[in-house]
């Protein structure tokens, strides 16, 4: 039976800087096994919740939960079993990346070597060389090697992505998605939608300090602007596609109509069907930064 305890909540966590309110009422659950995608601007609140989930800042109300410890009264305990990857990461620049991880592994009681050099080899990491000689995208590398090397049971990611190459990023989105598979769990802070669009199981949206969405990227996708062609056994009125609530932008041409479509299919489906027969569909479905700048602009 899976455990049904939360690897990670928060309960009305709020965090103000004078009359600066950076972060409001936030109340979020990630259960094992899932990745739960963080967005948000700048200046949106995403550092501020991850400062204090990390007990590096005092939240000025609520409480956070992390594998089923209290973040501030059993932190230490917590960093144990915890990985993270800040946004701010800054490493020892005269020290080579191999010391940097063995510095790290002592901290923790040390970790397992090999599977140190498996990550590494799959990153393309180089630890030989000092941290200072390194370009940003491998001095992330080694970043996300301490966060993997204690093998936790979950992961925070502050903007893991930040420098890496594509081919490296796509390897760290299927890292992610094995730890989950194993019924780890992730939380992931990221400015790059199309990373959070692969991996993530859940979405939090947060705008000014406070979350305006909280769904399952499945649900989320559903809301969005879908491009829609359809051929249909004759030439239809335009009129019965423009009066269909969340419909937009029709052409007809002949038997084929294009037009743009916000809501779920069956109800365009429904709806075509009592006029016309329908010969075949094709639809893209929407991307997560078209519904994430939907929910950003519209929402008040």
């Amino acid at each position: 039976m899976q455990n049904s305890i939360p690897t990670m909540e928060t309960c009305g966590l709020s965090k103000s800087f004078g009359d600066t309110h950076a972060l409001v009422d936030l109340t979020i659950s990630v259960a094992p096994g899932q990745v739960f995608g963080f967005l948000g601007p700048n200046g949106s609140g995403k550092t501020t919740a991850i400062r204090c989930l990390m007990d590096e800042i005092r939240p000025t109300a609520g409480s956070a939960r992390i594998l089923n410890l209290d973040t501030h009264r059993n932190s230490v305990a917590i960093r144990r079993q915890l990985g993270y990857l800040p946004g701010d990461l800054v490493l020892y620049s005269n020290l080579s990346g191999k010391d940097i991880l063995k510095y790290f592994a002592n901290l923790r009681g040390g970790v397992d070597q090999n599977y140190v050099h498996e990550l590494a080899e799959r990153l393309g990491a180089h630890l030989d060389k000092k941290v200072g000689d390194l370009s940003t995208g491998n001095r992330q590398k080694i970043g996300i090697i301490q966060a993997f090397m204690n093998k936790p049971d979950m992961i925070i990611f502050d903007e893991p992505s930040a420098g890496l190459d594509p081919l490296v990023q796509r390897e760290l989105q299927i890292m992610i998605r094995e730890l989950a598979d194993r019924g780890g769990s992730v939380f992931l802070s990221s400015h790059s939608l199309s990373e959070v669009q692969r991996v993530a199981d859940l979405i939090g949206i947060l705008r000014q300090g406070s979350l305006i969405a909280l769904e399952p990227i499945s649900s989320m996708r559903a809301k969005g602007i879908r491009k829609v062609e359809l051929e249909l056994d004759k030439t239809p009125e335009r009129s019965t596609f423009s009066e269909i609530q969340g419909v937009r932008d029709v052409l007809v041409e002949g038997n084929r109509v294009f037009l743009s479509y916000e809501g779920t299919m069956d109800k365009l489906l429904a709806v075509v069907t009592q006029h016309c027969q329908l010969i075949d569909v094709s639809t893209n479905e929407a991307d997560l930064e078209e519904v994430f700048l939907t929910y950003y602009h519209e929402i008040p």
